[in-house]
């Protein structure tokens, strides 16, 4: 999986006739990065992302990435390093070409926008994800999804091809709080841990994120050598923000962040057994009786209009394991 960046851009400076005019990002509705910075930021996280895999580095990671995406980079090159404490110089680099940007004008914090690339691991576009929370942050990359051609939205755009990010800046569109979409941005964490907790509610399609995975759930919540404990909660903001961007048939594009915790408690007399080398990585505690697998995931989604008599479907979900407990 992939990692981050960062650039600048959110006091931009006007010069006219008469003097210069400074351009708050907090308060103007201008774009959130140029389009000569953008790839700057996009070659800036290939580099440190290529670099955090290659020493084995966490640090490295949080220098270009943030929320879901860094924890599941920390805990990946955690895992890695325990296998291999000298690092891996002979990595094969991450190359991304072929890149496009989706920037959005926006007023306010955190900013952000999308570059989306052909990688050289798959035949499939990354989508990553930037965004920073003040005009003197780095940018940071924080979610990544894959998505085929045919999975990919086309989005709304203005007469220079800016984005609209949704809600739309200010709420002053004439649409719904939720940006005249079925499910706000915002709420789409809250609801998918909801459906997975209780299976309930008409928001998710059916589908590997969902039904599937509620099923297979429900293969391992009791077993005659074991019972399971499932915990999911929503994202923790400002730490782990949604961001949604509008396509064209009035629906958006939204990435965001969920938690999940899985408690296995073992039958009397057995202790739990870990063979996964990453899992054995990231453990702490004492495995005497139980074990809590505590995982991140990262979505991305295609939330319909309002009008539209559709439900929201996964286009992508990355979920992965960044500790484990024993008890």
């Amino acid at each position: 999986m992939p990692r981050r960046l960062f650039t600048a851009l959110a006091a931009t400076t006007l010069l006219t006739a008469t003097g210069c005019m400074t351009v708050h990002g907090e308060r103007e509705i201008i774009p959130s990065v140029s389009r000569a910075e953008a790839p700057k930021v996009l070659e800036r996280f290939t580099e440190g992302y290529n670099e955090a895999y290659r020493k084995l580095d966490p640090a490295a990671v949080e220098r270009v990435e943030t929320g879901a995406l860094a924890e599941i980079g920390k805990a990946d090159l955690a895992a890695q390093r325990a296998a291999t404490p000298d690092g891996n110089p002979g990595y094969p680099a991450l190359t991304l070409a072929d890149a496009r940007f989706t920037i959005p004008k926006m007023a306010g914090w955190p900013k952000f926008f999308v570059a989306d690339a052909r990688s050289n691991r798959d035949k499939n576009r990354w989508f990553v994800v930037f965004t920073r929370a003040a005009a003197k942050e780095p940018w940071k990359a924080a979610y990544l999804s894959i998505l085929s051609d045919h999975e990919i939205p086309k989005f709304a755009t203005d007469k220079d091809g800016w984005a609209e990010p949704v809600p739309a800046a200010g709420g002053s569109d004439g649409k719904s709080a939720a940006g005249g979409l079925r499910t706000d941005p915002a709420a789409v964490s809250t609801a998918y841990t909801d459906y997975l907790r209780t299976g309930r509610g008409s928001v998710f399609a059916p589908g590997k994120a969902t039904s599937a995975l509620r099923e297979d759930r429900g293969k391992r919540v009791r077993t005659p050598n074991y019972w399971t404990e499932f915990i999911d909660t929503p994202e923790r903001a400002p730490g782990f923000p949604s961001f949604a961007l509008r396509t064209d048939d009035g629906g958006a594009l939204v990435f965001f962040t969920a938690h999940h915790r899985e408690k296995r408690t073992m039958a009397k007399g057995l202790r739990p057994t870990l063979t996964e080398r990453r899992t054995k990585a990231l453990l702490s505690g004492d495995l005497k009786r139980a074990v809590t697998f505590v995982r991140v995931s990262e979505s991305a989604v295609k939330v319909p209009a309002k009008s539209a008599d559709r439900r929201v479907v996964f286009l992508n979900r990355i979920e992965s394991l960044t500790a484990a407990k024993g008890e």
